[in-house]
């Protein structure tokens, strides 16, 4: 038992500290709602679920242009259920399309004692959500097995950490930047350990995600000032701006910048890990060196994939916003100068650029930690074994 602690003392030492750090920033940023900080603007609090039943579409009346839409809503929920109400689809304005059999969320505002106003806020989209959302489940614990079955109660505590935490943390007037970081290291430490355990492997990882998550925190501290990104880009910021708070826009967007990155370096440092616990099992006899360069091979091959996934899902969210640019005559040079698009690209950069830095800082960890273990902990590692 002695030796099983002094070969990963350091490691553990190491990760214990961080677990006792994180919980530290945890309790000091744990939001209170004493101050939390009032938006005034957004969608409605509450809506009922409602079924359009008629559709009619009329030229505006001058001065306006465009065409007028009204509607007849069957309401299917709340105190007023089967009252068809009236609501007004369009005003003249782009909006989508509805049609008769549509499911629809209507919400009701009152003015005094005036008659109640409805408004058809957006779709009904639960239910499907919730069948893809089932169909998820099932494939993850079908394919998965129990390791899946941790993977979901991970995601279920990220989720839970993001809305309990993270969000009201960041309302309640705490630097975004300090929730970020504490939420994220919360995040990682809870996943790694249910899909993975605490064995040699995760504790490379937890220590190579925290110094890559520190990297990319301060890259993007720095570019964010140097680019002067305001994070103003956006129709939410601006909502949040005309709402009057003292939320820091510039700060969510680096906030944005680390959680968004946390997920992929979770993936790769894990991945170096397991192949540095593995190729040291099947050849117990290599040096640091050898051992270092085999795995950095291997990480090599998933970065360069890894950072081309990364690059598509920012493109893949900015797709609309290029479209705009590409019909028009701006050209690429002046387009990429442009907030809205210069903060994608920044985010991107500054992820990939943690995520290469995640590999040779995992790997030299790994093989640190390998080397202080023994054959049959490096077998168990290398077949997925957890350690509680």
């Amino acid at each position: 038992m002695r030796d099983y602690f002094s070969g990963r003392a350091l490691f553990v030492g190491a990760v214990i500290a961080l677990s006792a750090a994180t919980l530290i920033g945890l309790a000091l940023l744990w939001p209170t709602g004493s101050d939390n900080v009032e938006i005034g603007v957004g969608p409605p609090g509450s809506t009922e679920k409602g079924k359009i039943e008629l559709v009619e579409s009329r030229a505006c009346p001058p001065p306006v242009k465009g065409t007028c839409t009204d509607a007849e809503v069957r309401l299917l929920s709340g105190p007023e259920q089967d009252l068809l109400v009236p609501v007004q689809l369009s005003s003249g304005g782009p909006v989508p399309v509805f049609e008769v059999g549509d499911t629809v969320r209507v919400a009701e505002v009152r003015y005094g004692t005036a008659a109640p106003v409805y408004s058809v806020v957006d779709f009904e989209r639960r239910s499907p959500m919730l069948w893809l959302a089932i169909a998820f489940v099932v494939l993850v614990l079908v394919f998965g097995r129990l390791r899946g079955a941790l993977s979901l109660v991970g995601l279920a505590a990220s989720l839970g950490i993001v809305l309990v935490f993270i969000v009201p943390a960041i309302l309640d007037g705490q630097p975004p930047l300090a929730v970020a970081l504490v939420g994220s290291m919360a995040v990682m430490l809870i996943t790694i350990a249910l899909a993975h355990g605490l064995g040699p492997k995760s504790l490379a990882a937890i220590l190579g995600t925290t110094f890559s998550l520190l990297l990319v925190g301060v890259l993007a501290v720095v570019f964010t000032g140097l680019t002067n990104l305001t994070g103003f880009s956006s129709e939410e910021a601006t909502l949040l701006a005309v709402g009057d708070s003292d939320i820091s826009i510039s700060g969510l967007l680096i906030a944005g910048i680390i959680i968004g990155a946390l997920g992929v370096l979770d993936d790769v440092t894990i991945s170096q890990a397991s192949t540095v616990m593995a190729l040291r099992a099947a050849d117990p006899g290599q040096s640091f060196r050898g051992l270092y360069s085999r795995a950095i091979e291997v990480g090599r091959d998933h970065v360069s994939a890894t950072v081309n996934t990364l690059v598509l899902a920012y493109v893949g969210s900015s797709l609309p916003v290029l479209l705009i640019f590409g019909s028009g005559q701006l050209g690429l040079v002046d387009a990429v100068n442009l907030e809205i698009v210069a903060k994608e690209i920044v985010a991107t950069l500054v992820g990939s650029i943690g995520l290469i830095a995640a590999v040779p800082i995992t790997t030299a960890l790994a093989v640190l930690l390998a080397d202080r273990l023994s054959e049959s902990e490096l077998h168990e590692a290398a077949e997925g074994g957890h350690h509680h």
